[in-house]
């Protein structure tokens, strides 16, 4: 008598994939695939993935751009001069600084979680 073990065939090879996307084609003149890699590009993404964003979200948010980055970067080495300003002047003794320099630093902390979202 044949064992369960022996009568199920096993395959061998990879695994199957949990999901499988299938190919689909999209015809687009030239000027309309050199808008989307564009905006893929702006975003951080390749086409195909811009594309399927768009397909379920509906909307995608685009990086910084560099002026925006540029911004930031001040922003944090303000906030960085401002720490070590404060940093001084509690170790000398100096407490009303100590505080002003801390309001400071709480704004512009503000402003840059104001940035990442």
């Amino acid at each position: 008598m044949i064992s369960e073990e022996r009568q199920v065939k096993h395959k061998g090879g990879r695994p199957r994939k949990p999901v499988n996307r299938t190919v689909t084609s999209l015809r687009l003149t030239k000027a309309e695939r050199y808008i989307i890699k564009s905006k893929a590009t702006k975003a951080g993404l390749c086409i195909t993935a811009y594309i399927r964003q768009v397909a379920i979200n509906g909307k995608i948010t685009s990086r910084m751009n560099e002026e925006e980055r540029q911004f930031v970067r001040e922003l944090v080495g303000i906030s960085n001069n401002l720490n070590q300003l404060a940093k001084k002047a509690h170790q000398w003794q100096m407490l009303s600084a100590v505080l002003e320099f801390e309001k400071y630093r709480n704004i512009i902390d503000d402003l840059l979680e104001k940035l990442k979202r």
